[in-house]
């Protein structure tokens, strides 16, 4: 199962678009509320979450983290988090996080080595990570997004790490209507 973190302030644009492309190249996806079944992004638009954390019964094929704020500190203080990121880890999961939520990753050390990038001014949590121009990076089992702008690109470069290039090339032409 893909599970896909919200919390409180959590970036709206960075949250629903990688479900909806995954949704797309058929890929069950659940939203997971950590702060309620209800949740609330940065934009003031309310969410309902398909479970919340205790409902995360199912394999671990890919974790996503968004970005926004305060929605990165809530998930960064969730007292579930480091339980998470271990049971990902020891699962063989994919990890994913964009724009402020690399911190997250970052100061946890699951960086330590790997290509990353951030939103701008985050860097500076990505203890030991090789932070690299680009938008949207991917290094092993971790993925990793500027920003909201670059949303659809990091749906993209999900569903290319679990189909492939021509996937997403793919749901790329389909969703463009070309």
């Amino acid at each position: 199962m893909i599970y896909l973190l919200l919390a409180d302030g959590f970036e709206e644009i960075e949250a629903l678009c990688p479900v909806d492309m995954l949704r797309r190249a058929g890929h069950a996806v659940k939203t997971v509320g950590v702060t309620g079944k209800t949740v609330t992004g940065a934009h003031g638009i309310s969410v309902v979450a398909d479970i919340t954390p205790e409902e995360m019964d199912e394999p671990l094929e890919m974790l996503i983290l968004p970005g926004g704020m305060p929605g990165t500190k809530h998930l960064d203080e969730w007292s579930g988090m480091d339980a998470l990121l271990a049971r990902a880890e020891r699962e063989g999961s994919r990890i994913a996080a964009i724009c402020a939520a690399p911190m997250i990753l970052g100061r946890r050390g699951y960086l330590r080595g790997r290509y990353a990038v951030c939103f701008p001014g985050f860097e500076k949590y990505l203890d030991g990570a090789k932070k690299t121009e680009g938008r949207v990076i991917t290094d092993g089992a971790y993925t990793t997004a500027v920003g909201m702008g670059a949303a659809q690109e990091f749906g993209a470069e999900l569903v290319s790490c679990l189909d492939g290039i021509d996937a997403a090339a793919e749901l790329y032409t389909n969703i463009l209507g070309k």
